[in-house]
């Protein structure tokens, strides 16, 4: 209850106070979600408001759905000026500058992930460890070339063990070709397998949010597809 009551706030008290709760009310449609679906915005010292993708910020929050068309209502109908009740500066462009954000976000951590020694690229090594059972993720480049994409995505599918594990294993195709390359530190990446291990949870979960964002608008899921749907395709 306490969760819900606070989420009808349209300002929290701060990141991680005891109010915080689990769901917050967005301030575009009203409707109470989950954190881990909307976008935390504040307002910085010299007044403009800017997204807090990881909550925490200090200052007071106003929550947006995390979606394209969202944020950019929100800055539309100056609802920011209006959560905040005061004058506040807002980009034209926020909309675009919190995806290029959340992309900035998804890059990170799967650098980080590269550096733990929980990512492979490279079609062969990619190969090995969806064949080995070693890979807990397929990455592809969203603008990598159709048949390289087929070809290990059919690996996954005659690979027995991700029949047992079909839930978890997921294929994600949400950043490009540079992206990758500049996550990983090296050139013309467009295959690559995210080994088990936490920091891999965390690209996921960025790439979760992100597809989110750019998706959801049209009420299309895309961009992270589990191996049980994917095989529900092909029967």
């Amino acid at each position: 209850m306490l969760a819900l009551a606070d989420a009808a706030a349209d300002l929290d008290d701060g990141p991680r106070t005891t109010k915080s709760g689990t769901q917050r009310m967005c301030a575009v449609t009203r409707a109470v979600r989950p954190i881990d679906e909307l976008i935390r915005f504040v307002v910085a010292p010299a007044g403009e408001v800017i997204p807090d993708l990881k909550r925490k910020l200090p200052g007071r929050g106003m929550w947006v759905s995390a979606s394209h068309g969202a944020v950019s209502q929100a800055a539309r109908r100056q609802l920011f000026a209006k959560g905040f009740k005061r004058k506040v500066t807002v980009s034209p462009a926020l909309a675009d500058e919190t995806e290029n954000l959340l992309v900035r976000a998804a890059i990170d951590a799967l650098g980080i992930a590269a550096k733990a020694g929980q990512v492979v690229s490279g079609f062969s090594k990619v190969e090995t460890a969806i064949a080995t059972g070693q890979a807990r993720a397929l990455i592809h480049a969203a603008d990598g070339a159709a048949d390289g994409i087929r070809k290990l995505d059919a690996v996954v599918r005659q690979t027995a063990a991700y029949d047992r594990e079909a839930s978890e294993f997921r294929t994600l195709n949400v950043l490009t070709s540079a992206q990758l390359d500049l996550a990983l530190g090296r050139s013309n990446v467009i295959h690559a397998a995210l080994l088990a291990g936490p920091a891999g949870h965390t690209f996921v979960s960025r790439c979760q949010i992100l597809v989110q964002y750019r998706l959801a608008d049209d009420g299309v899921t895309g961009g992270i597809t589990a191996l049980r749907a994917k095989k529900a395709e092909q029967d």
